[in-house]
């Protein structure tokens, strides 16, 4: 807000003894650990310190400390923190167990500190009128001479209240209660389920809350899709054996050359010996016969009888492969975090791995919900033809997922149920996708049979039209729900926008790098919300966004080559995420 830099103190320590002396900063809500949430809503401080245990997961440039002694407060851990803080006029202090804490939350702090050049502190207020001293602003100055006055023994177990300056200012905020309770973990994990997050929280959120599946060895050819949990490393070199790299001779020595009746064919196995002076017929890929120096490739020789010599204007080249030239035994090819594609699976082959270790390839039973719809055979009246899920594993095989089941479900209390409880018969399925029943309608009893079943709703809704009604959740057994909405658009493109950060996270492959693009017609196709529209590339190179989509049906998608992002208030020429369509 003021662009005046500023750092963080993160309180991440002490014991939840009202909770068992669970650590609260790892507790989950949402799909996200609360600490998690406190560091992205400091991003912009120039150095963040978290106070507390060492945690080995955190990022190399976050500072980590711990008050002395053990559990002594949050004051002494504030004083803790601001030994390892650095020189910044403003120093933002939190704790770890706000778990709605955003960068405007912050934001609004400092702006209402820079509008008093007075006040030494500003405050979080909650809804109910409680200062939250534990979420505030200060200038370094105030907050140091503070903690100076109490010295190192007077800060143990003491209250907040008992360091907060008396010229603060308190700014009204919603969202920003504490969890000290089980009730208050579980009544935020309530309200997480059903508040629509950004997109961007929703890809952290995905990040933080899918978990990796277990590593596995693979062959190549059946490790299509998945992720390097390994360095794919050379199993031999290559080429194993100095070969021909063109049609032409063998020859051993200057020349020129006595040919000899043999022939190397590719895939000779005789034990060939070339004598000084001579030289043989060879093939492009074949063995090179010991005692040659150099392979001549045809249109660089003249053949005279059994003459062979070199053309008075040909290039002295050697047309040998040798052995290793490629690589040899033991060169790394591939980085952990690269997906096996055609090309990776072709070098993991050329360089004799029989074994990738990988994580995936993710595996889906795709569900489509409701009584309505009807795949084959004549309509009856009240019925919709399956327009989406014959097609649907083209879609999310462009997301890196592989199609093992699909299921039609109906419109029944309990058929929820019965998909939750169980792998589909026969499959090793990891994941769910289901299309329909997202939202809260009469027949949509997704969301009460995942409640039912004790799973972990990662992300509950979004801030996006279409596919803000999508739902990604965790079973207890491991598997992961990819709920999509009904209509066939809005299905697709929630699955391009949702998808790709979920396989992501399953398989320890890197987060997706948006690419973006020009729309020329951004502000005609944008709206309030986030809005996903098919787009056209142009001659220019820029997009050109459709105007009126119909979400039930793809006849939009005809033509089109990806689709884009369009934030609220985006101009006509300016930038949106693009999500290329399946080719």
């Amino acid at each position: 807000m003021t662009g005046e830099p500023f750092e963080a103190i993160v309180l991440a320590g002490g014991s939840a003894t009202r909770m068992g002396g669970v650590d609260k900063p790892s507790i989950e809500v949402g799909g996200r650990t609360m600490l998690s949430t406190a560091l992205d809503a400091v991003a912009g401080a120039a150095r963040v310190v978290v106070v507390g245990p060492h945690r080995d997961d955190l990022n190399p440039s976050v500072r980590q400390t711990q008050e002395s002694p053990h559990g002594a407060g949050p004051v002494a851990a504030l004083a803790a923190g601001l030994r390892s803080a650095g020189d910044a006029a403003l120093v933002v202090a939190l704790a770890a167990d706000l778990p709605f804490l955003t960068p405007s939350t912050v934001d609004g702090l400092l702006g209402a500190l820079a509008a008093d050049p007075a006040a030494d502190a500003a405050f979080a207020m909650d809804e109910s009128g409680r200062v939250q001293f534990l979420l505030g602003v200060w200038r370094r100055p105030a907050l140091t001479a503070r903690l100076d006055a109490l010295g190192t023994d007077g800060a143990v177990n003491r209250a907040m209240k008992s360091v907060v300056p008396k010229n603060h200012v308190t700014v009204s905020m919603s969202g920003i209660s504490d969890c000290d309770t089980e009730a208050d973990v579980a009544a935020a994990r309530a309200r997480a389920a059903v508040t629509p997050m950004t997109i961007e929280q929703a890809r952290r959120a995905l990040r933080d809350g899918v978990p990796a599946l277990p590593v596995r060895v693979l062959a190549p050819t059946a490790a299509l899709a998945a992720v390097l949990a390994e360095p794919l490393v050379a199993a031999a070199p290559l080429p194993r054996f100095d070969v021909s790299a063109m049609d032409g001779y063998a020859v051993s020595g200057p020349g020129p050359w006595e040919l000899d009746t043999a022939i190397r064919y590719a895939g000779s196995e005789d034990d060939l010996a070339l004598a000084p002076g001579h030289a043989v017929r060879i093939a492009t890929g074949a063995h090179v016969p010991s005692g040659s120096t150099s392979v001549v490739r045809d249109e660089h020789v003249e053949l005279d009888g059994t003459s062979l010599s070199r053309r008075a204007a040909a290039p002295v080249r050697d047309d040998t492969r040798r052995s290793g030239e490629d690589w040899q035994t033991g060169t790394p090819l591939a980085a952990v975090g690269t997906r096996v594609t055609p090309a990776v699976a072709s070098v993991a082959l050329s360089g004799e791995v029989a074994g990738l270790t990988v994580r995936g390839p993710v595996r889906a039973h795709v569900v489509v919900t409701g009584d309505e719809i009807r795949r084959d055979g004549p309509l009856r009246a009240g019925q919709t033809r399956d327009s989406l899920g014959p097609l649907l594993p083209q879609f999310l095989s462009w997301c890196g997922v592989t199609t093992v089941t699909e299921t039609h479900l109906r419109d029944t209390a309990g058929g929820f149920d019965e998909l939750l409880a169980r792998p589909a018969a026969g499959t090793d399925a990891e994941l769910i996708v289901i299309v329909g029943a997202t939202g809260g309608g009469a027949a949509d009893h997704m969301r009460l049979a995942l409640q039912r079943r004790g799973a972990r709703t990662i992300v509950g809704r979004v801030l996006v039209r279409p596919g803000g009604s999508q739902i990604v959740a965790a079973l207890p057994d491991g598997r992961i729900v990819l709920g999509l909405p009904g209509n066939p658009y809005a299905a697709v493109a929630t699955l391009l926008l949702t998808a790709p950060t979920v396989v992501a996270a399953m398989t320890g492959e890197p987060s997706p790098v948006p690419t973006t693009g020009v729309v020329a017609n951004a502000a005609q196709a944008g709206s309030d919300y986030p809005r996903i529209v098919p787009v056209t590339r142009q001659p220019d190179g820029g997009w050109h966004a459709a105007g009126h989509v119909r979400t039930a049906h793809l006849a939009a998608l005809v033509g089109a080559q990806a689709l884009a992002i369009i934030e609220p208030g985006t101009s006509d020429g300016g930038r949106a995420e693009l999500l290329p369509l399946p080719r």
